[in-house]
């Protein structure tokens, strides 16, 4: 099987990208899409983010053999159950959301007896909102699909296939370790630049303008992480809390074990450190999953 019209709820930076994506790679199937701002289905209209932009979401999914929620974590129920009465029966309903257990919950609690098969795209920017999407933001990037154990396997092929033509690479995985996983790689990270920043605005000594004057390259990558969408992020730690706070005792425990070696200046365990997280961002580069260019080889991709 194969998908002919795809219907996109929420058309920001995901929602926008995807729909953009579509158009660029696959461009015999039609796209459809709504957003609950007025203002950014105007603004998704001008950009041409998908090829027709509705009113309602129960019009946009209407004859749409799938649907893909872009919205933050915490909406997706409600986002499900508004479309519920207009899906067709044999329809896909899919999400871009980044905690897979609570989506699937939530979708399975709205959406009875339809085809849910949950996913996420690994791949995203700081940025947010109508005029962030950009068709390439797929390449080469992971898309984790956490399809529920008696999903169709027709339709998870599917999916798969469809994340591949936008340039994804596709991988099946737990729902529960998928959590686990992106607590690690990207929520927890998320958490620290959120509070290296607020420490650094906070600080007595030092003026906003000389945090922003001086701020080397470490702490710059920390803004841009910290420049991510509030909502979102509540989201994401608010429904991934249990991997969240796992992993967050186990950054603390190590954490400690650094201070203690600066204090007592064990440098052989700080070297040792260094060269072991060293090597990972070398595997990282040669995955594909970063530039060693300066500045990480990025480019301000915002509207093309």
């Amino acid at each position: 099987m194969s998908f002919r019209s795809v219907a996109i709820i929420g058309l920001g930076l995901l929602g926008g990208s995807t729909g953009l994506a579509v158009q660029k790679f696959l461009p015999d199937v039609q796209t459809t899409g709504w957003d609950a701002n007025p203002e950014t289905r105007a603004r998704a209209t001008e950009r041409g983010l998908v090829h027709t932009v509705h009113d309602s979401a129960e019009d946009a999914v209407r004859d749409a053999d799938l649907v893909i929620l872009c919205v933050p974590v915490g909406a997706m129920g409600a986002a499900a159950a508004a479309i519920a009465p207009a899906l067709r029966a044999d329809v896909v309903v899919s999400d871009v959301g980044s905690s897979k257990q609570f989506v699937a919950k939530a979708l399975a609690e709205a959406l009875p007896g339809v085809a849910v098969i949950p996913a996420h795209p690994v791949a995203g920017t700081e940025r947010s909102g109508p005029d962030a999407g950009f068709a390439t933001l797929f390449q080469k990037r992971w898309c984790i699909i956490t399809p529920p154990a008696d999903a169709d396997p027709a339709q998870v092929a599917a999916l798969s296939q469809f994340w591949e033509a936008l340039g994804a690479k596709v991988e099946l995985m737990d729902a529960q370790h998928h959590d686990l996983v992106l607590a690690v790689t990207s929520h927890l990270p998320h958490l620290i630049a959120y509070t290296i920043v607020g420490t650094a605005d906070d600080l007595e000594g030092v003026t906003q303008s000389e945090v922003i004057k001086y701020s080397a390259g470490g702490f710059r990558d920390f803004t841009r992480i910290a420049a991510s969408d509030p909502t979102m992020w509540r989201d994401v730690f608010l429904s991934n809390k249990d991997a969240v706070l796992e992993m967050l005792q186990r950054f603390t425990e190590d954490l400690t074990a650094l201070q203690r070696s600066i204090r007592v200046g064990d440098g052989k365990a700080l070297f040792d450190q260094f060269s072991r997280t060293r090597a990972i961002r070398r595997s990282i580069i040669e995955e594909g999953q970063d530039d060693a260019r300066p500045d990480f080889g990025r480019s301000d991709h915002a509207g093309s």
